[in-house]
């Protein structure tokens, strides 16, 4: 009762011939095409975040409704909104994910379960986000190629799969010794996990203040990149939220960062360029600016490099400092400015 299509006939023949008595064909690729820049750029993404010390973590992408409610993810967010399996491989997974974060803070779980408590995973993949306006897909004849307008009947029922890319981490980051004392993961690991990922597309991030599940709503970052002009949401990083570590069991002040990497890349540059070497010397000049406590750092940076001009090398702020001096609801932010032109040595003026 199951030959009923050309192939369940074929698959039967080939059965009693004996697949070993089948000749097998190689395809021949045509000479000249590497991989595309896409391809480059993920794995240029894996090789940096393993250089900065995590570990490829491959999950299934399998996820429950269950799991997105204990990363307290609202009934009404886009990462609710899934793709149900017909036959999955478990009835307590039947959805396709929309988010990397289930798998990866399960295998943080479980490694911590069995006694590794310094922990730094990624893991880059596909995520399926339905629009809701996906058509049925067809069942397609096997005895001839499909026309056209069929396979583009099919991709027409596919889901939007966006490429994510993402970390986790807990424990200590720098491992204490004789050296000196240790430094346990935090939120601002996870945001610089986001910049080195973007820094293989050859973009510069811009990181704000947020409130987003999963993250905790004080120590959470929104990663922008600035796509056809305009800055453009990609992701978000920082500290767990406690409930959501209380919900998975997952180790204390756990870390997680998520970024859209098909727009990090759209914002890119195509390719990485070397940096200029001048070989005469920087000149120094150090600011502090003292500001409301809500205005954050990076608009005081943004501003800072607008008015430096095009000599600014770079600019790292190196303190925050509160205290009754400044008065209550007041910060002073303390930057280095490096300068240097490529022509001529700069002076005081």
């Amino acid at each position: 009762p199951d030959l009923v299509e050309p192939n369940d006939l074929a698959e039967e023949v080939i059965r009693l011939e004996g697949y070993e008595n089948l000749p097998s064909t190689l395809p021949r690729p045509p000479a000249g095409r590497g991989l595309t820049e896409r391809q480059r750029l993920h794995r240029r993404v894996g090789r940096a975040l393993a250089g900065a010390g995590y570990v490829e973590a491959l999950n299934y992408p399998f996820i429950s409704d269950e799991t997105l409610g204990k990363l307290g993810i609202e009934r009404d967010d886009p990462r609710r909104t899934t793709v149900k399996l017909v036959n999955p491989l478990s009835d307590e997974e039947p959805a396709l994910r929309t988010t990397l974060l289930p798998g990866l803070l399960e295998a943080l779980r479980r490694n911590d379960g069995r006694g590794s408590h310094d922990l730094a995973l990624f893991e880059t993949g596909l995520v399926f986000r339905p629009t809701g306006e996906e058509t049925a897909a067809a069942r397609l004849p096997v005895d001839r190629r499909p026309t056209d307008e069929e396979i583009a009947g099919l991709d027409a029922a596919l889901p939007r799969q966006p490429r994510h890319a993402a970390v986790v981490l807990t424990g200590a980051r720098e491992q204490a010794g004789w050296w000196g004392k240790g430094r346990p993961a935090d939120w601002a690991d996870a945001v610089e996990a986001a910049r080195t990922v973007a820094r293989e597309a050859g973009v510069e991030l811009i990181v704000r203040n947020d409130q987003h599940a999963p993250w905790h709503p004080g120590r959470c970052a929104a990663l922008y990149v600035v796509l056809d002009g305009e800055e453009t949401l990609v992701g978000h990083a920082g500290e767990l939220h406690p409930r959501v570590i209380k919900a998975l069991h997952l180790p204390e002040r756990s870390c997680a960062m998520e970024v859209d990497l098909d727009l990090v890349e759209r914002a890119g540059t195509g390719a990485l360029r070397a940096p200029r070497i001048s070989t005469f010397p920087v000149a120094t000049q150090d600011v502090a600016l003292v500001v409301d406590a809500s205005v954050p750092a990076a608009d005081v940076e943004k501003a800072l490099r607008e008015g430096a001009g095009e000599l600014l090398e770079s600019l790292r702020l190196f303190d925050v400092f509160t205290g009754e001096q400044l008065g209550e609801g007041h910060k002073s932010l303390a930057y280095a400015l490096r300068f240097r032109a490529t022509d001529r040595t700069l002076t005081v003026d």
